[in-house]
């Protein structure tokens, strides 16, 4: 078993910037992949970033390209999400997910631990 909890979330200002942290413990040797995801107010929860255990390997959803970030520090076990520009539009809870086994992928259902979430609210 993995366990993932997330930190980080808060109210900031439109253009304001944010750093979500995921913490891993348990097996984390058997993680490939640890990604982001987010749930926007009803709405569906939606791919945001992921990156390969390595590093070497990350993917962002599209429209979040040049503002957002990802990053892994793995003597920590930890993955960071670095929101800049944040928009209203980017309110969300945010999930961070780890996968046990195969290529990093952006396909939620691949996933196989999820955190409690972290809320995310921008402010315009």
């Amino acid at each position: 078993q993995v366990q993932l909890v997330e930190s980080g979330g808060g109210l900031v200002q439109a253009g304001g910037s944010l750093r979500l942290s995921c913490a891993a413990s348990g097996r984390t040797s058997s993680v490939s992949a640890m990604g982001w995801f987010r749930r926007a107010p009803g709405k569906e929860r939606d791919f945001v970033a992921t990156i390969s255990w390595s590093g070497a390997t990350t993917y962002y959803a599209d429209s979040l390209k040049g503002r957002f970030t990802i990053s892994r520090d793995n003597a920590e076990n930890t993955v960071y999400l670095q929101m800049n520009k944040l928009e209203p539009e980017d309110t969300a809870v945010y999930y961070c997910a780890a996968r046990r086994a195969g290529v990093t992928t952006t396909r939620q259902h691949l996933y196989d631990y999820w955190g409690q979430g972290t809320q995310v609210t921008v402010s315009s």
